[in-house]
């Protein structure tokens, strides 16, 4: 005789398992967008906060000259991830056995990294320094570097330099114009932080024999914004580059498909997240665009004063830039085993390796270099794809407790990474617990230990500046959940 495993019996054990079945180590992912609010049952409404903290830390690279690649261990960066906190609600009624509706908040993207200790994302102020390691002992300081250039630049003007002269001559000039830019900036540290918010309305129509299929969809709106720091000569030309993306709000939409089988508490589901593009207001500093363009018109015979303005103007810039959130694909799947227990499935596909940053003053400076081609640098690109899978068992073990555990993967979105988020995806595992204290109420908590896998920071220009190994973290969640099943 076949068991039914009725959603009422088993509604206890099952949204135990997502108290902290989120965050994701790949790009920019935090929430793993999350929908599986609106496939409960009846009436819910659920409040989710989210604690996570990583321990994510490495070498910085002994080899600070911008045109050299290669790798070289240095000193230890400390741990750079900083610890964050997120909230997710829910909330989802049925209109009637057909319609239904809901309305879903998460904070689907961001990042919150700094470097700090003796690293050399870290900017030290001393110029002397900083030209004899840019220039690897070649010129101990400023005076020797100015020496070097000012002994150049007649030949460089007539014509006569060979090309290993002229590659010294434009090696003294940026080893010290990047320490003119990394001693405006002493003490200070590289730090990156971004936050979204995203709201999303959805309605769901239910058809079949048994209404055992579900459409739904909807709009969501997308808030997000940025602020980023590089520091240190691990940055080369880029030290005390700044930006602040001020806030924008756009718009996407959301589509799915479900399936539900109640006789054995069975629920798929497939869940398309459209790309958001947004339009952003972005304030760019750009240090050592400044000190290039006064150093030219200085030889050019402008005064000091029309020098220093024109360095100034160069250096700053008030413009717009489009960044486009990723689009996104989620499966989820649960079935119940016997009357107490229920296994569950998480598939998460995310297409980073389409996304890009590109601040367009960083971008057009690339590309005045000459070295990266028309297109320029973007200041953050991912090389793979993000696929995450998360298995689960929930066990009701009393009338109003039940137990869960999970393990997971997550692929990360390439190695090399880049330096402000270097980890490449992770293993994980997790436990959780739910306690109904009425009929309709309950409360869940849980947690997840995360093993990062091993990454290299790069930087845009290819150069390998960071080599993280053997980093963790955990995640804890606590949900409150409330559900009228008619």
């Amino acid at each position: 005789m076949r068991n039914t495993f009725h959603l009422k019996t088993l509604a206890v054990a099952i949204a135990t398992l997502s108290v902290a079945s989120v965050t994701n180590a790949a790009g920019l992912d935090r929430s793993g967008q999350d929908v599986t609010a609106f496939l409960q049952d009846g009436t819910y409404a659920e409040a989710v906060y989210t604690y996570i903290d990583a321990d994510v830390s490495g070498y910085d690279s002994a080899n600070e000259n911008p045109s050299v690649l290669d790798y070289e261990r240095g000193d230890k960066t400390g741990d750079i991830a900083e610890a964050y906190d997120f909230f997710r609600y829910g909330v989802k009624t049925d209109i009637n056995d057909t319609f239904s509706v809901g309305i879903l908040y998460d904070e689907p993207f961001g990042a919150a990294a700094e470097y700090g200790g003796d690293s050399n994302f870290v900017s030290k102020g001393d110029i002397d320094a900083s030209i004899a390691s840019i220039t690897n002992g070649g010129a101990p300081n400023l005076a020797t570097a100015q020496a070097g250039i000012d002994a150049l630049t007649p030949g460089e003007t007539a014509g006569v330099l060979t090309p290993a002269q002229q590659a010294q001559l434009d090696g003294l000039r940026g080893a010290v114009a990047i320490a003119q830019a990394e001693a405006g900036n002493a003490g200070e540290n590289t730090n990156v932080e971004v936050r979204s918010e995203s709201l999303t309305g959805i309605l769901g129509m239910k058809f079949g024999t048994n209404k055992e299929f579900q459409v739904y969809g909807g709009p969501v709106a997308q808030r997000i914004r940025a602020d980023t720091k590089l520091r240190g000569l691990a940055y080369g030309p880029a030290t005390g580059y700044t930006s602040t993306s001020n806030p924008d709000m756009d718009y996407g939409y959301i589509a799915g498909i479900s399936y539900s089988k109640p006789e054995i508490a069975l629920k798929a589901a497939l869940t398309y997240r459209s790309e958001i593009d947004h339009d952003i207001n972005i304030s760019e500093t750009y240090p050592i665009a400044g000190i290039r363009t006064e150093a030219g018109a200085l030889q050019q015979g402008a005064t000091p004063e029309q020098a220093a303005a024109l360095g100034a103007a160069a250096a700053n810039r008030n413009s717009n830039y489009e960044i486009s959130t990723p689009k996104s694909v989620n499966f989820d799947f649960q079935t119940g085993i016997n009357p107490t227990t229920l296994a569950t499935a998480k598939v998460r596909w995310v297409p980073w390796s389409d996304f890009v940053i590109t601040p367009p003053l960083y971008n057009d400076v690339s590309v005045d270099s000459g070295l990266y081609g028309p297109d320029g640098l973007n200041l953050v690109e991912y090389d793979d794809d993000q696929w995450q899978v998360e298995l689960g068992l929930a066990k009701r073990v009393a009338p109003a407790l039940a137990i869960s555990g999970t393990v997971g993967w997550d692929s990360g979105a390439g190695d090399p990474t880049t330096s402000l988020g270097p980890v490449d995806g992770y293993y994980s595992a997790g436990l959780g617990a739910k306690y109904n204290f009425t009929e309709n109420w309950a409360v869940s908590a849980g947690g997840k230990y995360l093993w990062f896998g091993d990454a290299k920071g790069r930087l845009p220009t290819g150069k390998i500046v960071g080599d993280f190994e053997d980093n963790n973290g955990y995640i804890l969640g606590l949900k409150l959940s409330y559900q009228d099943i008619k």
